[in-house]
């Protein structure tokens, strides 16, 4: 069902070797990009027109217009399951706490007198925000898109979800009722790479977003990198994945729970135990037989995500060795459960989101625990970070020195102009004291 990759005995490779030798799903963005770009371009110059077509393409459904009216968006509240909406109600509380926190203010340094700098952040004035809604429907993730550019300050915010036949052509119910609970009134029928195509260029019934974020399939990731540096994005988001680091404290029921909850997103979702328990990792396995025989989803895409190339079972020789291991394997999600799970998390240098112990499962994140579940992927969280407030937000400085100021420091930065041979610099200076710079 899952294989094992046993690191015992050996050094571990450092850097990029042992990169190598863990398991990865193939995820090929470049030969996508080139199936999305002639679909992009055909909404650039047809705006709602091919918006349309490509909602009976490849949706199903015939649409009238793009834009989802405000009606739908408030009967998909007013019929929403009274659980559910206390669910989301409590997902939303908890996230704003978080995020309103991450909160940044402005700072001014004195860097002599008369000479300042102020650091202030900015919000992006308008963004275009995506909910998948494939194989599953994700209201927590208008949620974790939602949240952090509401409390950066953003101003227009529009969401875009796939239409749905089953709906009638708009996007799934509990998406536009978790628009309503958030405030969200813009709202499309617009899913994959046309999505993102219409907020790159703008259309007849859709202006233009300066930044572009939330998860998706290949083909959005695709667009995505097709039109960075028009727009502003988050990340290409490859498949989700789930990293155990474990030792024989841990209970292998919840190990293989875990494992499950994520390989049910997709065939190509990633499923990884590091551990240095031979016990364990047996175990898990025998847990994993029946959990994944009374799963829902267990031939579509729990078996085929445990068999596949992206997931095993991985064995070190120690904690510390699981450390290295799954620091470079920089998971989106990584949990901690071993002995002391606080202090082994607390060394963890690449993850997206990190879970500690028994009882911070990666679905009490995906949810309730009030962090961000969109989050870097395909070992990205080695330099990236997940959605947060500061993703929307742009730090701009602001110079003002004195004349005085500048007089103090002009024969320096002459000095650099002319070493970099750029006499018109130092020109721009000389210009402000009568061509005749100050000396010291």
């Amino acid at each position: 069902m899952i294989s094992r990759i046993d690191l015992r005995g050996k050094a571990l490779p450092e850097g990029g070797a042992l990169r190598d030798l863990l398991p990865r799903a193939d995820f090929d963005v470049t030969t996508a990009l080139e199936k999305v770009r002639p679909i992009c371009e055909d909404v650039h110059h047809r705006g709602d027109a091919a918006l349309i077509e490509y909602a009976e393409r490849f949706d199903g459904v015939t649409l009238t217009e793009v834009r989802v009216p405000a009606q739908a968006i408030a009967d998909a509240l007013e019929k929403l399951d009274p659980e559910v909406r206390a669910a989301l109600e409590e997902s939303i509380r908890r996230a704003r706490l978080v995020h309103r926190a991450q909160r940044r203010s402005t700072h001014t340094t004195q860097v002599v007198p008369g000479g300042t700098v102020t650091e202030k952040w900015v919000p992006v004035d308008r963004v275009g925000l995506y909910a998948p809604g494939g194989r599953s429907v994700y209201p927590s993730s208008v949620i974790m898109n939602v949240v952090p550019a509401q409390e950066a300050g953003v101003e227009s915010i529009a969401l875009a979800s796939p239409a749905q036949a089953e709906s009638g052509g708009l996007p799934h119910p509990t998406i536009l009722a978790a628009c309503a609970l958030l405030g969200i009134d813009e709202v499309y029928a617009a899913g994959g790479a046309t999505a993102v195509a219409m907020f790159a260029y703008g259309t007849e019934s859709c202006a233009p977003a300066n930044m572009v974020t939330g998860p998706g399939n290949i083909w959005v990731a695709a667009a995505k990198r097709y039109f960075a540096g028009r727009i502003g994005i988050d990340a290409e988001a490859g498949p989700t994945e789930i990293a155990v680091l474990a030792d024989d404290t841990a209970d292998p029921m919840h190990v293989a729970a875990d494992l499950i909850s994520q390989a049910e997103h997709d065939p190509l979702a990633a499923a990884v135990l590091v551990t240095d328990s031979a016990a364990l990792a047996d175990a898990v396995e025998n847990e994993l037989v029946p959990q994944v025989d009374a799963s829902k989803h267990k031939a579509d895409r729990i078996l085929p995500a445990l068999a596949g190339r992206q997931s095993a079972i991985v064995l070190v020789d120690s904690v510390e060795d699981g450390l290295t291991v799954v620091d470079a394997y920089g998971a989106e999600h990584l949990e901690i459960q071993t002995a002391d799970a606080a202090a082994v998390a607390d060394r963890v240098r690449n993850a997206g989101a990190i879970f500690v112990g028994a009882y911070a499962p990666v679905s009490l994140g995906d949810y309730c625990a009030g962090s961000n579940h969109v989050l870097p992927t395909g070992g990205c969280a080695c330099h990236s970070s997940g959605l947060s407030v500061q993703s929307f937000l742009r730090g701009i400085h602001v110079v003002d020195y004195s004349r005085e100021a500048l007089a103090d420091v002009a024969h320096h930065v002459v000095t650099l102009a002319e070493a970099e041979d750029l006499p018109a610099h130092g020109a721009a200076i000389k210009a402000r004291f009568g061509w005749k710079v100050p000396s010291k």
